[in-house]
């Protein structure tokens, strides 16, 4: 996606969220005990933990920003960076490495213009791995959110994500 044809919508509906933050700090405020509990409603409002938001939370828990993002970084369930409205997941476990994962998964980054643990521009997307998902009688496979797909194709995984638009 071109640059001048992006717009600002993520950053106001961000800006947005903000006010709803502030009254669940408050419902938490000065228990540092409260920290995960926080960032798990943080992360549900926002897609993920951006730096405004830990430092909003360190404030409102009388904590460290140091303390706030190494429980972040700690719990990898925790994000750091905006998340794709729809996870793509290739499986790379042996079977289906066997099989040309590694070739989906290629494919797949060209394709949406990302590298794994990115998320596309327009936030649509995330791209991960995962080593086994239990289908290996179907590799390769490959996750849309928490559906599974067997005997991926480089050519017919775009088709696949693209259900998802």
């Amino acid at each position: 996606m071109a640059a001048e044809n992006q717009c600002n919508c993520v950053q106001t509906q961000e800006e947005d969220l903000y006010p709803r933050l502030n009254e669940i700090i408050g419902e938490h405020k000065g228990k540092p005990e409260d920290l995960i509990m926080v960032l798990h409603k943080a992360q549900n409002l926002f897609g993920y933990l951006p730096k405004k938001v830990q430092e909003m939370v360190a404030e409102g828990l009388n904590m460290s920003i140091n303390e706030v993002y190494g429980v972040i970084t700690f719990y990898n369930f925790f994000s750091t960076v905006p998340q794709g409205k729809h996870s793509v997941k290739v499986c790379l476990g042996t079977a289906c490495y066997v099989r040309g994962s590694q070739k989906v998964l290629e494919k797949t980054e060209k394709a949406l213009g990302i590298k794994v643990g990115g998320t596309t521009d327009d936030r649509r997307y995330s791209l991960g791995v995962v080593r086994c998902i239990g289908a290996c009688g179907l590799a390769p496979a490959m996750l849309v959110d928490e559906d599974v797909y067997g005997r991926v194709k480089t050519t017919n995984a775009m088709e696949i994500i693209e259900k998802y638009e």
